[in-house]
């Protein structure tokens, strides 16, 4: 009898410059998601939303931990913390995970060297 745990590879999402695509890839890398927040910035989808794609469309066993943390304001909030376990992070940059985020963050580097129309 093998110890192996089956995991739980995701799809990729197609499109190398969509939220659903900069999401994953933050995952991926176990990069921090602070910075991702500026690509939320007037747009009416949350994170939270995007990881529910994530989750029910393309399959990632996305895991989110609450915690208690204070507004700028004084007031109790609560925020989250999403991550994929290491293990499916292993398993997904070994069948073209590598690739695919190669492929996101070029994605990226070309829309932030594209010029600002006025």
């Amino acid at each position: 009898m093998s110890d192996h745990k089956q995991v739980t590879v995701g799809r990729f999402p197609t499109g190398p410059g969509s939220l659903r695509a900069q999401v994953l890839a933050v995952l991926l890398a176990s990069d921090d998601m602070t910075g991702i927040e500026s690509i939320f910035d007037n747009r009416k989808v949350t994170l939270t939303t995007v990881v529910r794609a994530l989750t029910r469309k393309y399959g990632w066993p996305v895991e989110r931990r609450d915690f208690p943390t204070n507004t700028a304001d004084g007031r109790a909030a609560w925020a989250s913390v999403f991550s994929l376990p290491q293990e499916v992070i292993d398993a997904a940059l070994d069948v073209g995970g590598r690739d695919w985020l190669d492929g996101v963050r070029a994605a990226r580097g070309a829309r932030a060297r594209r010029p600002v129309r006025r």
